[in-house]
């Protein structure tokens, strides 16, 4: 594999982006039956690109965008001890780029920017049934905290 680099992404790798995004719903279509067949997409890309308050981070290898997350700079809830927190998402490596510490990378990335702008507290979300997920975040010191519940009245 030739040398990965991490960068900001930019309004040009919107096409990879949404690519990356449609594989990251494709892997997690078998944890949540209410994804739509077609047309499901998580996020708006270009807030995410322009936004002060966040950054999303691409991984580039070869020309290609082959990972990327991004942390956002949300206000936290008035019962907790902390004003603000980093929120984390579109974590997703491709899949010939597995296993290679890139995700763990964007996100120590992630993670150093949120402290920069003075946030202490980070929070994600994450699939109770994505075990390899789960145990990917547990490693870099995540822990669980609170489980969403589903009811769904559709047939």
């Amino acid at each position: 594999m030739s040398d990965v680099i991490f960068r900001e992404a930019l309004h040009d790798d919107k096409t990879a982006l949404l690519k990356l995004e449609q594989s990251l719903i494709e892997a997690e279509r078998p944890f949540n039956a209410s994804l739509k067949p077609v047309g499901a997409y998580y996020y708006d890309l270009d807030h995410l690109i322009e936004d002060v308050q966040t950054q999303l981070l691409v991984a580039e290898a070869d020309g290609e965008v082959i990972a990327s997350g991004y942390v956002q700079v949300r206000r936290s809830k008035a019962a907790l001890n902390h004003d603000q927190h980093g929120y984390l998402g579109f974590m997703f490596v491709a899949e010939n780029y597995r296993g290679q510490g890139l995700n763990k990378q964007i996100m120590q990335r992630l993670i150093d920017w949120g402290k920069d702008q003075d946030v202490s507290a980070f929070y994600l979300d994450v699939y109770s049934q994505n075990a390899s997920a789960i145990r990917a975040y547990e490693k870099l010191g995540f822990a669980p905290t609170l489980m969403e519940m589903q009811l769904n009245l559709e047939n």
